[in-house]
């Protein structure tokens, strides 16, 4: 009886674990690493598809789900389990992955061919998600399964998005048994539309996610869930008020499923609760196919997923996530038509960090106009473009042009779709006997770390935070733990780790502006010009990036960029 952990540990994406028992394989999620996570651990399976029996599905998103129909291209042909509204969501953002899977190694076979070099295959394709898709099998929470002899399975509402969960694992081999619980992604407290996460009373061992498991979310306290909600919209009224008053559009970078519909149920307590009466109707625009998709899956499966705020409404005939003032545009042209539109209005678009997809266009017709107003919603990684303009950049490259920013920035707060640190103790408090063991993963690595130190301390569990790769025997209970000296919270070090590295980027900034400078005298500007211009683009980003920095920090030796 082994459990073996090949993705997300001690990283953030990519989360697969391997338990076998009873002559079994089965993997509880198969996601796709992302960001730095797939530079670090790769795409590959590293174990033969063939040989796996069952896939335990947490949740839909792709950092859990994302790999399962390359299981399934290389051999797998078992059943997967999941929850109803799993498998319903799985069944358009795999095959939206495989649409960009393709589109991705059409790109690169492009610049593959004029390089006389050999071309690549899809990691998988639209065809691959749909075979899939035929080994789906969807059940409610709260229903012991037997899926094979010696293992049986149990669903428990995570409350992290639509359909998510926790895992009962019950392992039976040689007359022994265990019970292992995977917590999935844990959800934040009183979030729109879906349950607070449901506690779990026994254990032998856990997996828990680490995600926030560093931080506490900044939250106002709130008598109740109703409340929390109200006061997120309120702020998200004011914004509107505020933005229609000049004249200007209200544009939301959202994540397609998940924090988009969180934004149109709140748009829908703005308007049940007439928070914006001066305004007859608020026009809304959904400009995102999955995303439209999504709302769809969501609406489809109300019963057993939405919480009671969300059912109150439902009980009355209202649909919460679905309003007369609302249009959904597919089409490009439909999309294109929005920024020629004089009226004010609210555009909801994907990607959520800026970096593809119809947002950029977006962006590109009001980041420049001071009466719009941008609202970020959720996580905005390093290096994206939503990031430069959550932290204040005053000019960001989109296709090519430099845009200045002059429109409001804002971020709407208390949505995060994750439990804090507190949330994960309190989650992890529900067990009524201690478990043996716990393996913390799905969480940077020094935070996996700090984290299972954390409660090693605090609880007295003994806690690990494996690596890729490593195994361990469920029978015999012999693992190794997180060390209290790990208590020690993360931040010298870093600091230390960080100047240093600043240091050694620092050092080669002369040869790369020398390389630059002997690239442009090189280039052909008579037969090729758009080489030079955006050799010339990306000058002028690298030096608005370093001016903004230099005066955030040194605000009276700001001088002109020669951008400007």
């Amino acid at each position: 009886m082994n459990i073996t952990f090949y993705g997300a540990a001690r990283t953030v994406t990519g989360s697969c674990t391997l338990v076998e028992c009873a002559g079994k394989q089965l993997l509880v999620d198969c996601g796709l690493p992302q960001g730095n996570d797939e530079k670090k651990i790769g795409l590959d399976l590293p174990f033969n598809a063939a040989h796996i029996d069952f896939v335990l599905l947490t949740h839909a998103h792709i950092d859990h789900s994302g790999r399962i129909p390359l299981l399934v291209k290389e051999g797998f042909n078992g059943r997967i389990f999941c929850t109803e509204a799993t498998a319903d969501l799985c069944s358009i953002m795999l095959a939206d992955s495989g649409h960009i899977q393709e589109m991705e190694v059409e790109w690169l076979n492009r610049k593959l061919r004029r390089a006389g070099k050999q071309e690549q295959e899809a990691l998988y394709t639209v065809a691959d998600a749909r075979q899939a898709m035929q080994l789906f099998e969807g059940y409610p929470y709260g229903e012991r399964i037997k899926i094979s002899e010696g293992i049986e399975i149990q669903f428990t509402d995570a409350g992290h998005l639509l359909g998510s969960s926790s895992i009962q694992l019950w392992l039976t081999e040689n007359g022994k048994t265990r019970l292992v619980v995977f917590s999935g992604d844990v959800g934040n407290l009183d979030q729109p539309l879906v349950k607070d996460p449901v506690c779990i009373s026994e254990a032998d061992y856990v997996v828990i996610e680490s995600t926030y498991g560093d931080r506490l979310h900044d939250k106002p306290e709130h008598a109740s869930q109703q409340v929390s909600t109200e006061e997120r919209a309120k702020g998200l009224a004011d914004i509107i008020r505020d933005t229609f008053s000049r004249h200007g559009n209200v544009v939301i970078p959202s994540f397609a499923v998940g924090r988009t519909q969180e934004i149109l149920y709140l748009l829908r307590v703005i308007i049940t609760h007439k928070m914006l009466p001066e305004i007859q109707d608020i026009p809304v625009f959904l400009d995102s196919p999955l995303a439209i998709e999504a709302t769809k899956v969501f609406s489809r499966n109300i019963e057993g997923y939405f919480d009671e705020e969300a059912m109150q409404l439902v009980r009355g005939g209202v649909n919460p996530l679905i309003f007369p003032s609302l249009t959904t545009t597919v089409t490009a042209d439909e999309s294109r038509e929005l920024n020629l539109r004089k009226d004010s209005s609210v555009i909801i678009s994907s990607s959520g960090m800026c970096e593809a997809g119809r947002i950029k266009h977006h962006l590109k017709h009001n980041l420049w106009r001071p009466e719009s107003t941008i609202v970020f919603c959720g996580y905005q990684a390093n290096g994206t473009l939503g990031r430069s303009i959550l932290d204040g950049a005053e000019k960001v490259s989109i296709f090519g042009e430099q845009i200045d920013v002059r429109a409001a920035v804002k971020k709407l707060e208390g949505i995060s779709g994750h439990a804090d640190q507190e949330g994960l103790v309190n989650w992890l408090s529900c067990f009524k006997n201690k478990p043996k063991h716990l393996f913390v993963v799905h969480g940077e690595d020094r935070v996996a770390e700090w984290f299972a130190g954390f409660i090693t301390k605090t609880l007295g569990l003994p806690a690990w935070a494996p690596k890729s790769g490593e195994s361990f025997d469920l029978i015999s209970g012999r693992l190794p733990a997180a060390h209290p000296a790990m208590l020690e919270r993360p931040g010298r070090k870093e600091i230390k780790e960080a100047f240093d590295a600043l240091e050694v980027v620092l050092s080669g900034v002369d040869v790369v502006v020398t390389r630059l400078r002997e690239h442009a005298r090189q280039l052909d500007m008579e037969s090729k010009p758009q080489q030079s211009i955006r050799l010339a683009d990306a000058v002028i980003r690298l030096t608005n990036d370093l001016e903004t920095l230099r005066s955030r920090w040194d605000p009276n030796g700001k001088s002109k960029s020669p951008a400007e």
